[in-house]
């Protein structure tokens, strides 16, 4: 078979996405990021970069993007572990991952001029408060790209030279790179990568919403979990309902399904990523994902059921 596509995992959080991203990751030809990356779509990352130097461009939020942006990769990134005290430049090669974000700026900015700082505290224009205050400021003009797919290509190299390469010291050909609102950022990750394959893994939402229930980071009542939920899934369903899937490389897997015939489902899933077949260490099974059955009564189950309303059936769900 052919070396398969770069892949991303996708879903709401709680679905089963760090299990469909260990096994992916546990097949010979694919390389799974170990954590999510989070600098390509969260707030401050390559998608807010992307369209502030396009469609959004003027010099102001241009500026503004690529601070933000410098303290995504240069600070929030190096200093964010994962649960093995691991961060994302010592998981792609720290190296690597200083050079590829050095290498990245002067494709992006047009010009750099020193701006005399105003003066703070009891200072005035022409003479600074005290022997340590700045007597300028560092301005950057980002470019503008008329062109999107050439900014694009620039951002795509970023990926290609840290995941790529990190896939390459692992013996692997491609890569996988979970974080569960890709859900919500298809389009721009298949800008990014044309070529890559969406893996999008649901759960029944009834069970998604219990879990999340148990977590630190989210809500922890009933009302606060609808209303962090209830959003997602509806951005989703009305994204999904406004184009035609059919011609993406997109697969759609429910978390039952693959715990209930999983050599089946396994197998089906590495042939869709065009892969041979391989038996992972990880597996899906049905008493891991009906541990939360019964967290509700009767009574609070009939009311979350009630609030989601149309989300369950549109999810495939009865």
């Amino acid at each position: 078979m052919p070396f398969p596509s770069p892949i991303f995992v996708a879903g709401t959080g709680r679905s089963g996405t760090s299990r469909i991203a260990d096994i992916i990751g546990e097949h010979p030809l694919i390389h799974r990021i170990p954590m999510e990356t989070r600098f390509l779509i969260d707030p401050g990352g390559l998608r807010d970069l992307a369209d502030a130097l396009t469609d959004r461009y003027d010099p102001t939020v241009g500026e503004d993007a690529l601070h933000r942006l410098s303290d995504f990769l240069t600070v929030r990134v190096p200093g964010r572990r994962d649960d093995r005290g691991k961060t994302v430049p010592e998981l792609v090669g720290e190296r690597r991952y200083r050079d590829a974000v050095q290498q990245l700026w002067p494709q992006l900015i047009a010009y750099t001029y020193d701006e005399p700082a105003p003066a703070e505290g009891f200072g005035n224009a022409d003479r600074p408060t005290g022997p340590f205050e700045p007597l300028s400021r560092r301005r950057v003009l980002p470019r503008y790209f008329s062109d999107r797919g050439e900014l694009l290509g620039i951002l795509r190299g970023l990926i290609d030279t840290m995941f790529g390469g990190a896939a390459a010291d692992a013996g692997k050909p491609t890569w996988c790179e979970k974080t569960p609102f890709n859900l919500l950022c298809m389009e721009f990750l298949w800008e990014l990568v044309p070529e890559a394959t969406i893996v999008h893994i649901k759960r029944h939402p009834v069970s998604v919403l219990a879990s999340h229930l148990a977590q630190p980071w989210a809500p922890p009542t009933v009302d606060g979990a609808l209303a962090y939920l209830k959003p997602v899934y509806h951005r989703w369903l009305t994204w999904k309902n406004t184009v035609d899937l059919t011609g993406r490389r997109y697969i759609e897997l429910k978390a039952e399904d693959l715990a209930a015939d999983w050599p089946g489902q396994r197998r089906a899933l590495f042939e869709r990523l065009d892969v041979d077949d391989f038996a992972t260490p990880s597996t899906f099974q049905s008493h891991k994902l009906t541990n939360r059955n019964d967290e509700f009564d009767d009574e609070t189950r009939e009311f979350i059921e009630e609030a989601l309303g149309k989300v369950i059936p549109a999810m495939g769900y009865e």
